[in-house]
C-alpha cells in the first residue's frame, strides 16, 4: 500500500511518527553537504603525483618547445594525441587548455554573441532575441550561462535517451534558436546517455539557422561506476558525414579525473571552428599552461592510463551511490513518494519527489542541518514547473556522513508529502 492510499487515520499515525522522526533529526545538530558534486578528498588524492610532474628539468615537449614559455594557443600535441586516443578522434581535431570545459563553453557562447560565429550573419548581439534549447532537468551552470547573456531558455524533457527529438525538431525551424546544451553521457543530473539514434538525428537535423550549435558537454565521457566504458560517439565526425560538420562545439576535461582546481580542457570541433575560436583566443591570451599539460602527459601516459585512473574513481564512487540508491528504497520504496534515477556513471542521482514538495524538502533538509543543492537547479531560471526535482551530489562526504544525510532526506521526502496529503 503506498502513502496516497492510507485512510486519513492510518496517514495520521503515519505523519506523527515522521515528525517524531524529523525532531530527533533535527535535535542532532548535523552539517552535512550534498550540494555540488565535487570531487573527495580521496579521489583529490589519486593525482597526487601530478604535484611532482613534469618535474625540474623535464620542460621540452615532443615537438621540441620549451612549455614554460609563451606560445603554441593548441596546447601540446602530446596531450591532444592523448586525448584523442581517449575520446577515439583524430588529434588534428582537438585543442587543448586550461582548467575545465566551462571556460571554453563559456567563450564560445560569449564570442558569439559578441561577435558572431564563422556561420554567422550577424553577431548574436544584433539579433531580436537569441533563443537556447535547454534539456530538462540540466546542468545548472550551462543555464548561468545562457541566462547571463540575456538569451531566451526553452526547455524540452529528458527522456530515456535523451532529449525530446520531437520538441527540438519543431523548435530549430525557427532561425532565432541559435544552440542547445547537451551532456550526452551520465548526464547532469539524471545519468542518462543519448542513444547512437538520438546522436545521428542531432547530428542530421535541418535548423533554420546557419550559425546553430550545439555545445555537447563530455564531462563524463569515461566517469563511468562500473568496470565498463561505454563507446564515445564522435559526434562532430557524425555531423560532417550529415552534412553539418560545424554544428557540434564537443567540450571534454581532465577536472574531476585529477584535480578539480587545475586541470586540462578539451575543444572537439570542425577545424573552420577551431580556427574562429583560435583567432579569437589568440587576442585574450598567447598560450595555455604547457607545464600542466605535459605533467598530464607524464601521468597518464596514454589512454590506457586515463582509463585505470578512472577504475579507481569508480572504486571510490560505486559504493556511495549504491548506498544512496539502498537508502532511498528502503525508506522510501514502498510509499511510491518519489522516483530516482539509478546512473551507471556521472556523479548525480536525481531524485523528483510528490509534485509540489521539492522546495518543501530542500527546506526541511537545511532546517536539520543537511544542505542540498537549491529546487529548480535543474531548470533555467531555477524555475522547475513541477517543484518536483531534486539533485543529489554522492561524491565528496564519506560514506558514513553520507548515510545520515541520506536518512534524513527520506524523513524531509516523508515529512513534505504528509504535509501535502494534509495529515
Amino acid at each position: 500500500m503506498t502513502l496516497l492510499d492510507f485512510d486519513s487515520d492510518r496517514l495520521a499515525d503515519f505523519a506523527a511518527q515522521v515528525r517524531k522522526e524529523y525532531d530527533d533529526l533535527k535535535a542532532r545538530n548535523l552539517k552535512l553537504d550534498l550540494t555540488r558534486g565535487k570531487p573527495s578528498s580521496e579521489q583529490l588524492d589519486f593525482g597526487e603525483a601530478l604535484l611532482a610532474l613534469p618535474g625540474e628539468g623535464d620542460h621540452v615537449d615532443a615537438d621540441g618547445q620549451d612549455v614554460r614559455n609563451y606560445g603554441n594557443l593548441k596546447g601540446i600535441r602530446e596531450i591532444r594525441e592523448l586525448w584523442a586516443e581517449v575520446l577515439g578522434i583524430d588529434a588534428a581535431d582537438i585543442i587543448a587548455g586550461d582548467a575545465s570545459s566551462l571556460n571554453i563553453m563559456f567563450d564560445l557562447v560569449t564570442w558569439s554573441y559578441l561577435f558572431g560565429n564563422n556561420d554567422s550573419p550577424q553577431p548574436w548581439r544584433n539579433e531580436e532575441k537569441v533563443r537556447w534549447i535547454c534539456p530538462v532537468p540540466g546542468y545548472d551552470r550551462h543555464f548561468t550561462i545562457t541566462e547571463t547573456l540575456g538569451f531566451e531558455m526553452v526547455t524540452v524533457p529528458m527522456l530515456e535517451d535523451g532529449p525530446d527529438l520531437d520538441a527540438i525538431r519543431e523548435l530549430v525551424q525557427d532561425p532565432q534558436v541559435k544552440g542547445m546544451w547537451a551532456v550526452p553521457m551520465f548526464g547532469n543530473p539524471t545519468g542518462i546517455t543519448f542513444s547512437e539514434e538520438a546522436c545521428r538525428e542531432l547530428a542530421a537535423m535541418e535548423t533554420a539557422a546557419p550559425d546553430f550549435r550545439i555545445v555537447w558537454d563530455n564531462a563524463y565521457a569515461v566517469h563511468t561506476l562500473t568496470e565498463e566504458f561505454p563507446p564515445i560517439v564522435d559526434i562532430v565526425g557524425l555531423a560532417a558525414e550529415a552534412g553539418n560538420p560545424n554544428r557540434f562545439w564537443a567540450l571534454s576535461s581532465t577536472s574531476k579525473i585529477t584535480h578539480a582546481g587545475s586541470g586540462v580542457s578539451f575543444l572537439n570541433s570542425s577545424q573552420e571552428n577551431l580556427d574562429w575560436y583560435l583567432g579569437i583566443a589568440g587576442v585574450r591570451g598567447i598560450g595555455p599552461n604547457k607545464v600542466n599539460q605535459l605533467a598530464h602527459v607524464r601521468y597518464f601516459g596514454n589512454a590506457e592510463g586515463v582509463r585505470a585512473v578512472m577504475r579507481k574513481h569508480a572504486g571510490s564512487l560505486a559504493p556511495k551511490f549504491d548506498r544512496v540508491l539502498e537508502i532511498l528504497e528502503e525508506r522510501l520504496g514502498e510509499y511510491e513518494v518519489a522516483r530516482w534515477t539509478r546512473p551507471e556513471g556521472g556523479y548525480f542521482i536525481s531524485l523528483d519527489v510528490i509534485d509540489g514538495t521539492a522546495s518543501r524538502v530542500v527546506e526541511l533538509a537545511k532546517e536539520a542541518g543537511i544542505a542540498l543543492t537549491g529546487a529548480g537547479s535543474s531548470f533555467p531560471h531555477k524555475d522547475d514547473p513541477n517543484n518536483r526535482n531534486i539533485r543529489l551530489a554522492p561524491s565528496l562526504p564519506p560514506v558514513e556522513e553520507l548515510e545520515v544525510a541520506m536518512d534524513g532526506v527520506a524523513t524531509c521526502v516523508l515529512l513534505a508529502a504528509v504535509e501535502k496529503l494534509g495529515a
